[in-house]
């Protein structure tokens, strides 16, 4: 074979095989490294244990609008393991906020607020308000405009709870709570 044609069948096989063992390793990647869910739901236990306590604090300083954020996608939500079933560990802090005259906003990256509305009042959540990204707006800056415009209409957000990076970029709130994502496995 000369070596224009060992170049170009290379080349061809490089072609074809990249993208299939890319997205092949990248999905067994994520399906492997997944933990179980009771090794989840142990996990957000451990790191939402902190919020109520916060929470408590925060309320006996007092304030106007004292708000939690929630975002839903394995926050409020299980959608990596049971899609639609609320995280119980989250809706006891919502419930918590809710029964102590705090609101419950919820802000996420979809941007269907009717959906996203309709989801999180499904699984049991109290929710006073819904935002979203707007088509075409990075989840980061989407979120951020989101607390902004809440803050704007009043609210103090007391506590943000999310489980990616993206969650808490661009600040407007006074402390995060960070569930496990385990490196972007729970988007």
């Amino acid at each position: 074979m000369s070596t224009k044609k060992f170049r170009i069948a290379l080349l061809a096989a490089l072609a074809l095989a990249v993208p299939a063992v890319s997205l092949g390793t990248a999905t067994g990647a994520q399906a492997a490294s997944a933990p179980s869910y009771s090794t989840w739901q142990h996990d957000v236990k451990k790191d939402i244990a902190p919020a109520i306590p916060w929470l408590e604090n925060r309320v006996d300083e007092g304030g106007s609008k004292l708000a939690i954020v929630l975002d839903i996608d394995n926050t409020s939500l299980e959608s990596y393991y049971h899609p639609g079933d609320p995280n119980v560990p989250v809706l006891k802090v919502a419930q918590w906020a809710e029964d102590h005259d705090m609101y419950v906003l919820v802000v996420t990256a979809r941007t269907d607020s009717s959906s996203a509305w309709q989801d999180m009042q499904d699984a049991g959540y109290p929710v006073d308000g819904v935002c979203t990204r707007h088509h075409g707006e990075s989840t980061p800056d989407g979120k951020a405009r989101c607390r902004k415009d809440f803050t704007e209409d009043g609210y103090t957000i007391t506590a943000n709870i999310g489980n990616r990076d993206t969650d808490f970029e661009g600040g407007y709130f006074e402390k995060h709570f960070k569930l496990p994502d385990y490196g972007g496995i729970l988007e």
